[in-house]
């Protein structure tokens, strides 16, 4: 019988990029609404690779299952870095996709195109219960469009495009943007390390 792996994310659209990304390792993937509710852990590391281990031990702990958790953001260079690890949260509370979008936009407003570079990070992070966790970190170049552009993907994929490209995560189909994608290189990555533990 395939091992339990829980992918620790609240996100939907996250935890179903994770679980696509998975297919067929002989893992028995869940998600959280497969357990019992347990308040998340609070994200108030420094760096994402500390967010992503802390995410992973957390549950990991809680269900004594291993766990596979990430975070990722969006790193604006003319807004000095920001949104970061804040990007979830980037509007303040209750933040959503829509509110964090409308801000970026607005601190962007008087920015020029040759200066809205930026880039999507992410870590994935897998914990073993009681073993430390193995992370792997992917990035993905690009730029902040004028507006936003599509209706598919989440968080700020409307407006990140990818470098090399004309057209928004947000108007890529999934296959597309997991090819291309600071999520999809992380994961990437990090199956090639779970196929080495079988």
């Amino acid at each position: 019988m395939a091992e339990t792996l829980l992918i620790g994310s609240g996100n939907r659209g996250k935890a179903a990029e994770l679980a696509e990304l998975l297919v067929g390792l002989p893992w028995d993937v869940k998600g959280l609404g497969d357990f019992p509710e347990v308040p998340e852990p609070i994200e108030d590391g420094e760096t994402f690779e500390a967010n992503a281990a802390k995410k992973a031990v957390y549950f990991a702990s809680q269900f004594g299952v291993a766990c596979l958790a990430d975070d990722s953001g969006l790193v604006v260079d003319a807004l000095g870095g920001a949104p970061g690890v804040y990007s979830a949260r980037y509007s303040g509370a209750g933040a959503t996709d829509l509110t964090n979008n409308a801000k970026l936009l607005d601190a962007l407003r008087d920015t020029p195109e040759s200066e809205r570079s930026a880039r999507f990070v992410c870590c994935a992070a897998f914990v073993v219960p009681g073993q430390e966790p193995h992370l792997e970190v992917g990035t993905v170049e690009g730029c902040i469009a004028f507006e936003t552009l599509g209706p598919r993907g989440f968080g700020y994929d409307p407006l990140f495009i990818p470098e090399g490209h004309d057209r928004s995560f947000g108007q890529m189909d999934s296959t597309e943007k997991l090819a291309l994608s600071h999520r999809g290189h992380a994961l990437r990555k990090m199956r090639t390390y779970l196929e080495s533990l079988q």
